[in-house]
């Protein structure tokens, strides 16, 4: 009765058609990225398996799909492979051992409340780092396509190489990768099954059908798919430690690229999903997946979208298509290994190929913002790697923030009409401004980077205003302060009281207000304001005191 009734549930039959499409492209995709990451295949179907299940029972998303994606199994080779292990046994223990960290440490943000760790790569980073990275894997498959073995490792020096081997190159395996890519490239808007689907089952039926090694097209060769086994690994301790320093790097692509995914699907849903708990999500996806010696994976954005067009309506998708890819997988792991490395090669930079468009790139230098950043990013990962790329340009990300946090923008306000609104006098120079009194507004929130430069400025700006008796300052920007910003306001405080000046504050937020009280012992109580008109007319009273009592300047 219950299978009845779910056959008659149209919300079941969508997320039943989603789930097929999706194991369709987990298939091809496992495979190929196990190849990126040089482990077996059974590494990415573990990882595709604990994805699917774990995020299907703890995330929120209805269209999120979490398995291995290209840039976590780049990144997650270039961190094995600065180990210098060769041994395949070895690398499978310490990508397992790196995988659980990873989610440990997925977990960890979790449980503290970092949901929005991704905050610190940026759109323009993460879409360089994206793009360097498809270049990356794409130029790598070059010699697959062309049947040779690359003795580089590195992006150009493989170019340069194959042009010096451009005599050893096979035209069958040209061949045969050039029409796998038009292939894919036809049919990609032509049928709704996944195509790379298809091309593998034609290429599992080409490969039966002819001897391909006549001519010198190499198989994947035997899989072999051992049962399951939960297996810590058994690893040194300084081999755990190094794993964790450099586990930070796959820590903060997975966020990144993961976040992005979620949030860019969500549409009307997105109220309905909690950073913490997507992350917690991952973690546990990640710690379950190196359990099994699988990979590392995150929310793709490709598998994500292809479950959103298929019409997925819940989470139950991601479960539906983990049963599928088990029964694919047990039915067709004997087929598998008839499959040309060439065509996988093909597979990989299909799926990859839309991860290199310019449009994105270019609309930065359209709008004028951030395209440097972008096109460093690039350089650093095609030159020094993905591992050491990704960290770099972790770095350019923050940098980028503090840089712009610390510019000391300055803006003068003035008063608009009479209706207690306060506006800056660059923009709108009809505003009202009243004699002796000089009202700023730092135009970013003060911190250590930029509290020094605020307030030269403002000290430029007094030098430049005779009669000025009393300046406000409006710190709406700051919702707190760090004890650098704290301390040099005080400092400044006691520099104005010097040159006969009074500082009012305006807008200042409670926890603000607690430190500022703290420090002074509690001396500035009736020079802060909530907002700015309440410290005008404090200082207009101030003002006619000054001037007609010459009352003395009360200090913090």
């Amino acid at each position: 009765m219950k299978i009845k009734k779910y056959l008659k549930d149209k919300i079941f039959i969508r997320d039943s058609i989603a789930g097929l499409s999706v194991a369709f492209i987990l298939l091809p995709e496992a495979i190929a990225y196990a190849a990126i990451a040089h482990l077996p295949i059974q590494s990415a179907i573990m990882g595709a398996l604990s994805g699917l299940l774990c995020y299907a029972w703890i995330g929120r998303s209805p269209f999120a799909i979490v398995a291995p994606t290209s840039s976590s199994a780049a990144l997650l080779f270039a961190i094995v492979l600065s180990l210098n292990f060769t041994n395949t046994v070895s690398m499978i223990q310490i990508t397992a051992a790196l995988v659980m960290i990873t989610g440990s440490g997925l977990l960890l943000f979790a449980k503290t409340g970092m949901g929005r760790f991704s905050a610190y790569v940026s759109r323009p980073v993460l879409h360089g780092f994206s793009f360097a990275v498809a270049m990356t894997i794409i130029i790598k498959q070059l010699p697959l396509i062309v049947g040779i073995h690359a003795q580089e490792k590195k992006p150009i020096p493989i170019l340069i190489e194959l042009f010096e081997r451009i005599n050893e190159w096979i035209l069958p395996s040209i061949i045969l990768g050039g029409m796998v890519l038009v292939l894919l490239r036809m049919v990609k808007h032509l049928i709704k099954v996944e195509s790379a689907f298809l091309i593998l089952m034609a290429g599992i039926f080409l490969s039966h059908q002819i001897n391909l090694s006549h001519f010198h097209i190499e198989l994947i060769g035997e899989v072999s798919m051992a049962r399951p086994v939960l297996n810590f690994p058994s690893l040194p301790l300084e081999m755990w430690l190094q794993l964790t320093e450099l586990g930070f790097g796959l820590i903060v692509i997975i966020v990144a690229e993961s976040w992005g995914s979620i949030r860019g699907l969500a549409n009307h849903q997105a109220a309905l999903i909690e950073p913490n708990r997507e992350l917690a999500a991952l973690g546990v996806a990640n710690l379950m997946s190196g359990l099994l010696q699988g990979m590392a994976v995150g929310a793709g954005f490709s598998a994500s979208t292809v479950n959103k067009k298929s019409g997925s309506k819940t989470k139950r998708a991601g479960g539906i298509a983990a049963i599928i890819l088990v029964f694919i997988v047990i039915w067709g792991e004997k087929w598998i290994g008839l499959l040309p490395q060439t065509l996988i090669a093909a597979v990989i930079i299909h799926t990859l190929s839309h991860a290199i468009r310019l449009k994105g790139l270019l609309a930065l230098w359209r709008i004028n913002r951030d395209q440097y950043i972008a096109l460093s990013t690039i350089i650093f990962v095609l030159v020094f790697d993905i591992l050491h790329g990704m960290l770099i340009a972790v770095g350019l990300s923050i940098a980028s923030a503090v840089h712009t946090f610390s510019k000391p923008i300055v803006k003068e306000l003035g008063e608009l009409g009479n209706s207690r609104d306060y506006l800056d006098k660059l923009n709108h120079p009809y505003v009202k401004t009243y004699p002796h009194l000089l009202i700023l507004r730092p135009e970013e929130p003060l911190f250590f980077a930029n509290i020094e430069g605020v307030l030269v400025e403002i000290q430029k700006r007094l030098q430049k205003s005779d009669g000025i008796k009393i300046i406000i300052l409006s710190l709406e920007e700051s919702v707190d302060l760090d004890s650098t910003a704290a301390q040099f306001l005080v400092e400044f405080d006691s520099q104005l009281q010097c040159q006969n000046k009074i500082l009012l504050f305006a807008r200042v937020k409670d926890p603000i207000n607690a430190l500022l009280l703290t420090l002074t012992d509690g001396k500035c109580l009736n020079r802060l304001f909530w907002s700015v008109d309440d410290a005008v007319k404090n200082a207009e009273k101030r003002r006619w005191c000054i001037n007609s009592q010459n009352m003395g300047i009360s200090k913090f």
